[in-house]
């Protein structure tokens, strides 16, 4: 049995903690001692269920304040000192850039084996002169810096020489386990309608616009299909105005963030991802674990690792404009017999990206082995 600790900004919702929670459940079944820390939001709520064994700590709470103030970001500072300390953990593995920054600087003399991760594409994010720089000089202590693509782990190799890569993708849990987000029913639709979904934050990032606009143009032409985008964010009112420019409110739903997601794979009739960039798109691969047909963007990182284009989905160019999106979606939508044959080949992400495969490649990285295999 190891003892595990990851480090998480929060347990809200995002792809990041999703991927903690799969793991830390997943761990804890093959005995191993898991602790989960959110370092920088507040208490809130745990977007996900945990297993039982899984221990999970708000450090806001530790500190006693949710500031982000000079003094409590050192508070913070020491308490992830304290509690590594007292934990003693076997290996930590921490996610995303800032997390992974202040871990390791925490960490330094304690003789713990840390293993970071990066989340994204990291030039689509940069962090600014300072934490570049402060990034550079820990990620070659750490044990592995995990990336999610090949191109994220040539990119590590070109900007941090001497930091030790390794590409994990993110596995798929078939069937997806029940999230603690609100139930939004499948029924808020019209019976017997074609539905097109979408999922992810409401940011530019996601490129919810032009998927919108893209659907405006060519409604008129589709009458039967219906555009639900699953998810919330900054964008909310922007998208909302541009649905309303289209008279396409009955079209067109945005239905926030929901806790059914197994129950929209298993009625959409095909899922768009229309991303200006991503890291590597849990919900892409969702989608096509329950064999919804796919279209896609492809944009840096992870859609062309993924999809094969015309092989088990579809792949568009990332353009400003809707017109890529926009002919990608009548191809899907006005031919139900490629939708079909897609949708039967997207089933085989559920091997490639098994969870107990992914697991063994995790615990390999930190170097422990579980219960069952020793």
């Amino acid at each position: 049995m190891a003892r595990i600790v990851i480090f998480v900004s929060s347990m809200h919702g995002g792809g990041a903690e999703r991927i903690a929670a799969l793991l830390a459940n997943d761990w804890t079944s093959r005995g191993h001692c898991v602790h989960i820390v959110a370092t920088f939001s507040g208490r809130g709520e745990c977007g996900y269920t945990l297993a039982p064994g899984v221990k999970l700590t708000f450090l806001a709470d530790v500190v006693g304040s949710t500031k982000r103030s000079l003094l409590n970001q050192l508070k913070r500072f020491k308490a992830v000192r304290d509690l590594v300390r007292q934990e003693r953990p076997d290996a930590i593995l921490s996610f995303l850039s800032l997390v992974n920054i202040a871990v390791v600087l925490a960490t330094l003399g304690l003789g713990v084996r840390v293993v970071v991760s990066e989340r994204i594409y990291p030039p689509h994010q940069p962090l600014g002169a300072l934490m570049e720089w402060l990034r550079k000089l820990v990620y070659k202590r750490c044990a592995h810096v995990v990336m999610q693509t090949a191109k994220g782990k040539d990119w590590l190799a070109r900007t941090i020489p001497g930091a030790r890569g390794t590409v994990i993708f993110n596995p798929v849990s078939y069937p997806l386990p029940a999230s603690l987000a609100p139930e939004v029913p499948v029924s808020t639709l019209t019976e017997g309608s074609k539905l097109v979904i979408g999922v992810g934050r409401l940011t530019p990032q996601k490129g919810f616009h032009q998927l919108t606009e893209a659907f405006a143009q060519i409604a008129h032409d589709y009458p039967e299909w219906t555009l639900a985008i699953l998810g919330e964010g900054e964008q909310r009112s922007e998208l909302e105005a541009k649905i309303a420019e289209h008279k396409l409110q009955n079209r067109i739903h945005l239905l926030g963030r929901v806790g059914n997601m197994a129950q929209w794979y298993e009625r959409a009739d095909l899922f768009v991802m229309s991303s200006r960039y991503e890291g590597f798109p849990n919900a892409l691969v969702e989608a096509m674990s329950y064999g919804v047909p796919v279209l896609s963007t492809a944009c840096d990182t992870g859609p062309d690792e993924i999809v094969e284009h015309c092989q088990n989905g579809m792949l568009v160019p990332v353009k400003s404009e809707c017109d890529e999106l926009q002919a990608g979606l009548e191809t899907m939508m006005r031919n139900p017999t490629l939708r079909k044959r897609l949708g039967n080949m997207a089933k085989q992400v559920r091997q490639r990206y098994a969870m107990e495969k992914i697991s063994n490649e995790w615990e390999s990285v930190l170097g422990i082995d579980s219960v069952e295999q020793a």
